[in-house]
């Protein structure tokens, strides 16, 4: 194990100490959401310190084993322990570099999915309503709680854009990566000829704020408007002017929404969209100063980067980004994505860690 790594995880098993004794004060059980905050950070800690303690107990049978070595009744007892051991150090140090990778504060957040159609005319606005179920299905299969924010809905059961509300456990650290230009090759009901036609949506991704950044709009940096409400949605359309568009000035960010009865839901929704997408601006300039002098495997999550293509003929989905190509296209749009995610995960993980060992 190189030595960077050995000093990272005895802080770690350091720190360990400290929770623990942090936990048993009294003052710390009487603050609840300090309380929190340590016993988050304690399980943490005490997995990757966990993980460590085995490692240093496999040293130590590795240890015994080779000192065994010189006792001839011993020996071929000691080479299987040598070889079991030695494999479970290979395993358990390559655990403990994906646990000390950085993470992600966001990870944690329920997060907004922005769909919206592109190339393609009708056939896109399908494609968006395709990816939209796809992502509602998904979410169903983890246990997550999807909420529509807005959408735009064309005339033939597509989507011009859709915005929705993903909330539960690590969601954003989940979907991150699905950012960015996705495309789509089939052939479209309505084609008399059979020719394949290819038409493309993009996908944004971004956390939810917590509760305190999102009040930090200024007020006099927004325009709110409000209008009529359009397309399907029951007798109360197009009779109040319910839905609300929010301007903000300074960076000409916009978001509305028309999907509530009330104007007053809706201009709660289109705030708490309008702040994701001002702190997601920041996020991407900020990552792109970080990332000045090399492009990471995964990209950069801008909309004009085209990730992802959906050939339906083939029934193939390959994300050009890792040169992944799977054969389950129908699954995939059922809502079994895990395979994908967690190419996507071990890439970036794979980048994280090469970041490590040149900057050791």
């Amino acid at each position: 194990m190189q030595d960077f790594l050995r000093n990272q995880l005895q802080r770690y098993a350091q720190r360990l100490q400290e929770l623990d004794f942090l936990l048993s004060r009294e003052d710390i059980m009487g603050d609840m959401q300090q309380y929190r905050r340590i016993s988050r950070e304690h399980a943490e800690v005490t997995q990757v310190a966990g993980r460590y303690a085995r490692y240093q107990q496999c040293e130590a049978d590795l240890a015994t084993a080779q000192e065994l070595l010189q006792d001839p009744d011993m020996a071929e007892m000691a080479q299987e322990e040598i070889a079991s051991a030695q494999a479970e150090l290979v395993q358990l140090e390559a655990e403990l570099q994906r646990l000390l990778l950085p993470k992600d504060p966001d990870d944690e957040r329920n997060a907004f999915v922005e769909i919206r159609a592109g190339t393609g005319g009708d056939e896109s606005a399908l494609f968006a309503g395709d990816l939209t179920r796809m992502y509602t299905r998904y979410a169903a299969n983890r246990g997550w709680r999807v909420e529509i924010m807005s959408a735009n809905e064309n005339e033939i059961g597509g989507f011009k854009e859709v915005v929705l509300r993903i909330e539960g456990d690590n969601v954003y650290g989940r979907l991150r990566f699905e950012s960015g230009g996705h495309r789509v090759q089939r052939v479209p009901a309505t084609e008399t000829q059979g020719r394949i036609h290819t038409s493309a949506c993009t996908v944004a991704v971004m956390p939810e704020p917590d509760e305190q950044q999102a009040i930090t709009l200024n007020p006099a940096d927004l325009r709110i408007d409000t209008f009529r409400a359009s397309g399907a949605g029951g007798q109360h359309i197009n009779k109040t002017d319910s839905a609300v568009r929010v301007v903000h000035i300074p960076t000409g960010i916009v978001a509305e929404c028309q999907d509530g009865r009330s104007q007053h839901s809706n201009k709660a929704k289109a705030l708490q969209v309008l702040q994701a997408r001002i702190q997601e601006k920041e996020r991407k300039e900020r990552e792109a100063k970080e990332a000045a002098l090399r492009k990471g495997l995964i990209g950069s999550g801008d909309r004009s980067d085209r990730i992802r293509t959906y050939n339906f003929p083939q029934g193939r989905l390959t994300d050009h980004r890792i040169n992944l190509t799977l054969y389950k296209l129908l699954a995939i749009m059922e809502g079994d994505l895990d395979e994908v995610l967690d190419a996507l995960q071990a890439a970036r993980e794979a980048e994280l860690l090469e970041e490590l060992a040149i900057n050791a």
